[in-house]
């Protein structure tokens, strides 16, 4: 079997850490079980770019229960978790290329590897997958059937391929599934981030000003996390309705070039590119920490920080110092790129349960209803969406209330008035 991993004795690690972050995953368990029954996915070849950590193991598993033949390579270059891929490639026979630390070479080697697998079926985080396939690799789009995709970075550029009609097979946007951003984008991110730039850097956050940069459903869930460890968090946005939202949520909002001269901690999740700029380098404090949490590294202009600098060198793991004319020094966390992976585990594995659910019973979805889809970018059906939230509750030993009759057709009718 074909792969490519860091080291294959890191397996048994790997099987050990997986099976911990299963304990914390029962929806994909349930759904594992009936795949294993069924196959919905039987003999459906499949791609996956993915962050390759142990949840990503989980859904990796649950997919090929269904019948799915799956390759997967990494998402980013820092995400991956080398066990895991060790793992899912001798535990699962499953053929993984991802690195932690891959350069761009091996990173983009890595994605035509997965490619080769002639998928029929996609599986996006963040649609490098997508992109080699529509640029390089198009005499592949005759096999495509669908596919999915996870993050909002992702699905802006879906959205940007289906206006131009440029795209070539219907995708699912799993994340748009509010099983997936209202508590993966939030409370995941939340989490993941804070515990990625403390593991990095070992630093207070309480009383230090916290700039996060926008507040989509990620920068809410890390400015939440960041206000709770007692930080003075400070939101910039270009959205007049989401800066409303952070000015009612108690936060001081303002423009990036305010909040440059005055943060302790940067933190980007706009999605969006160049945020952090030369312009506020020059006026950041010295011994700033900047760090990204959007899905790729273009938010902080490296570039111009690094000529800028008159030095720069690894001073901590994933903490990169750079020195500016007069002394002054700034850190860059995990190269720019996803700080919750590169320096942390990611998301907590009870709230990637619901995303990966999402990722399985939309590629089911997909499998069965292809034919009927055009080439555009879908939003998860509703059904798929409350099925994953009542499986939730459940597990979790939530009930909830059930409409009487009355309050059904009441809902359902308009003669009845004040």
């Amino acid at each position: 079997m074909d792969f490519d991993v860091k080291d294959q004795g890191l397996a048994e690690k790997g099987r050990l850490r997986v099976e911990w972050a299963v304990k914390s995953m029962p929806v994909l368990r349930s759904i594992r079980e009936r795949f294993a029954k069924e196959k919905p996915l039987a003999g459906l070849r499949m791609a996956a770019c993915l962050h390759v950590t142990t949840e990503t193991a989980a859904l990796a598993q649950t997919l090929k229960a269904g019948g799915a033949d799956l390759r997967v390579c990494a998402s980013n270059p820092l995400s991956t978790q080398d066990d895991v891929a060790a793992f899912l490639a001798l535990g699962e026979n499953i053929p993984v290329f991802a690195i932690k630390g891959e350069d761009k070479d091996t990173y983009y080697k890595h994605i035509h590897k997965a490619l080769e697998h002639l998928p029929q079926v996609t599986m996006d985080d963040g649609a490098d997958l997508v992109g080699v396939l529509h640029s390089e690799r198009r005499e592949l789009l005759k096999n495509v059937i669908g596919g999915t995709e996870e993050t909002t970075t992702g699905v802006i550029r879906l959205r940007s391929m289906a206006e131009k009609g440029v795209l070539q097979y219907p995708i699912v946007a799993v994340n748009d599934a509010d099983t997936k951003h209202l508590f993966d984008n939030r409370y995941g991110t939340g989490q993941s981030t804070v515990d990625g730039i403390v593991r990095a850097t070992n630093r207070l956050l309480a009383g230090s000003n916290f700039v996060v940069a926008g507040y989509g459903w990620c920068g809410r869930g890390v400015a939440m996390r960041a206000s709770g460890m007692g930080a003075k968090v400070i939101i910039t946005e270009v959205n007049p309705l989401r800066a409303l939202e952070a000015v009612m949520d108690g936060y001081q909002v303002m423009t990036i070039e305010q909040a440059a001269p005055i943060g302790d901690f940067f933190c980007t999740l706009t999605g969006d590119i160049h945020v952090l700029r030369s312009e506020h380098f020059k006026v950041m404090k010295d011994g700033a920490i900047v760090c990204n949490s959007g899905h790729f590294n273009v938010e902080i202009d490296l570039e111009s920080l690094a000529k800028m600098a008159l030095t720069a060198r690894q001073i901590r793991d994933f903490v990169e110092e750079f020195e500016l004319p007069g002394g002054k020094k700034i850190y860059v966390l995990g190269e720019g790129r996803l700080i919750n992976l590169a320096a942390a585990e990611g998301h907590p594995s009870s709230v990637m349960d619901m995303s990966f659910a999402n990722q399985a019973l939309c590629s089911e979805y997909m499998a069965k209803n292809y034919s009927s889809l055009k080439k555009t970018v879908y939003p998860v059906p509703e059904d798929i969406d409350r099925e994953i939230a009542r499986l939730k509750l459940a597990s979790m030993g939530v009930t909830i209330d059930v409409l009487t009759a009355e309050q059904d057709r009441y809902l359902h009718s308009w003669e009845m008035g004040t």
